[in-house]
């Protein structure tokens, strides 16, 4: 079945590129300062929804797939105070979908049934159901990236 090994690695590949682009539309009009910016007393900054991406991109695919060695600290994800330019917590991001687009494309056909195991993750039990399941999760965050940036940069009342 390599036809089908090879389809579902375009596939997927091509989402998580889909993603970082929209990530880069979304956050081209707001400033390092509006990454930060809480515009709700609840829910998440821009920029700590892209430290969080990244770090799950980097622990789910990377560390537990490409064997990178990434240690993950989520907590820090969603409290970091130290506040990183705008471009460098986007070529985080960027470094991390390409890290799992190169994945992807290694993988073989037997690859995608590989077992799977990760911390806080009981319902991927192979690879294709981790790099799907990160592919939908990353997708959520960026419809939050997407809500937050309008309400960032829409005109004073």
């Amino acid at each position: 079945m390599p036809e089908l090994s090879s389809t579902v690695a375009t596939t997927l590949a091509n989402y998580y590129e889909e993603i970082r682009t929209k990530v880069h539309e979304w956050t081209a009009t707001v400033s390092t300062e509006q990454v930060w910016r809480k515009p709700y007393p609840y829910g998440n900054s821009i920029g700590h929804l892209l430290l969080h991406l990244t770090g799950n991109l980097n622990y789910y695919i990377g560390a537990r797939i490409a064997g990178t060695g990434y240690v993950r600290d989520r907590d820090r994800e969603f409290n970091d105070m130290v506040k990183k330019p705008k471009e460098q917590v986007i070529a985080d991001f960027d470094r991390a979908v390409g890290m799992v687009v190169t994945t992807i494309r290694n993988q073989s056909p037997e690859d995608w049934l590989a077992p799977y195991s990760a911390e806080r993750e009981p319902h991927s039990k192979d690879r294709f159901s981790a790099f799907f399941r990160c592919a939908a999760h990353a997708y959520h965050h960026v419809g939050q990236i997407i809500y937050l940036s309008k309400e960032l940069t829409k005109p004073a009342s």
